[in-house]
């Protein structure tokens, strides 16, 4: 409890500079130029070979950002989830420099490659379903209560902070401590990767070879991942993507079964080079293994063909996924998703 009381008096002893700081700057009139209004939907016709066909609403989301000053930015966006919506980035920015950024507010905490893309710039359809991604505690969509520093260092880029777990939602920590403290060093080889949230892939754009690793801890519980993506536009134009991470959870494991885990995963993924219609055909395959303390064990393949029209804001994926468990029901599904966004 002494480590919540403390990273509250944090964030509020943040919060009173930020408002010194407001009053000794100038005045700035926001313009309509300044800010920026977004959505995204996931939505997606399933059939399982248990659960029979259902057409689902994955997600809808929308995005809103802007600047009160070169410096001084904010990020506001929203999940439609379970029939409500609800805030997963809420988010103060400070930008004194590339090298020193300070983010406060309700966001991905710094963690692996596949909890900052998210579903939305990930590669692939089936995203959090291996047992392996998304093991945090967690608000809500990934998301928690904190503040953090990141900073861009050329190919290098760092960032760390300390937020809040709850005691009622995501993932309850045996060990009772409410503050996570959390980092996350990423080295690019080729080009450089620049902002806080990644991608799992850039559809050619890049040619990038980056490796992370990061960890978060609460208590006498912790996460360790390490994470590698390699992308690279061949001279026919077409796109080769590896992708791999592997997790150990010790202590806390999100929503899934067990406190603790080891496991993996591997991505291929070729982008077609020529046109076919207004889009290009992806193909891609996955695969990962979990074991999870005491007795339960999942394997999981998914194979997707993707068709990509304009990158992340239209794509449609014809995928399949199939789940072995020791202990619970297996899974074997198949369907049709579409991604729009803009």
């Amino acid at each position: 409890m002494q480590q919540h009381l403390t990273l509250r008096s944090g964030i509020s002893s943040l919060a009173a500079m930020l408002g010194l700081l407001s009053v000794a700057a100038p005045v700035y009139q926001a313009s309509a130029a300044d800010v920026s209004v977004g959505a995204g939907v996931r939505t997606s016709l399933v059939s399982d070979k248990d659960a029979g066909t259902d057409f689902s609403l994955n997600s809808a989301r929308i995005y809103l950002s802007g600047k009160a000053s070169d410096q001084i930015g904010f990020m506001f966006n929203t999940e439609y989830n379970g029939g409500k919506i609800e805030p997963i980035d809420a988010v103060a920015q400070i930008a004194f420099s590339e090298k020193f950024n300070i983010w406060a507010g309700r966001f991905l905490a710094p963690t692996d490659r596949a909890n900052l893309y998210g579903p939305y710039y990930s590669s692939h359809w089936g995203v959090y379903e291996d047992g392996v991604q998304d093991g945090y505690a967690f608000v809500t969509t990934g998301r928690s209560d904190g503040v953090a520093y990141w900073g861009q260092f050329d190919k290098v880029k760092l960032s760390a902070g300390v937020f809040d777990v709850p005691s009622t939602k995501g993932a309850t920590p045996a060990s009772g401590n409410e503050a996570m403290y959390a980092a996350r060093a990423q080295v690019d080889l080729w080009d450089a990767e620049g902002g806080y949230y990644l991608n799992g892939t850039y559809y050619g754009d890049k040619d990038l070879l980056a490796f992370g690793v990061s960890t978060n801890v609460i208590g006498d519980e912790s996460s360790y991942v390490f994470d590698a993506l390699m992308e690279k536009k061949l001279a026919n134009s077409g796109v080769v993507t590896l992708e791999g991470e592997y997790a150990k959870y010790e202590g806390f494991s999100g929503g899934y079964t067990g406190t603790k885990s080891d496991g993996y995963y591997v991505l291929a993924a070729y982008l077609f080079p020529a046109k076919v219609g207004p889009g290009k055909f992806q193909v891609l395959a996955k695969h990962a293994s979990t074991d999870f303390t005491p007795t339960d064990t999942w394997s999981t393949n998914e194979f997707d063909l993707n068709y990509i029209l304009k990158q992340f804001n239209a794509r449609v994926s014809a995928f399949y996924i199939k789940s072995d468990k020791d202990v619970g029901a297996d899974s074997t599904k198949y369907g049709l998703g579409l991604q729009i966004q803009m």
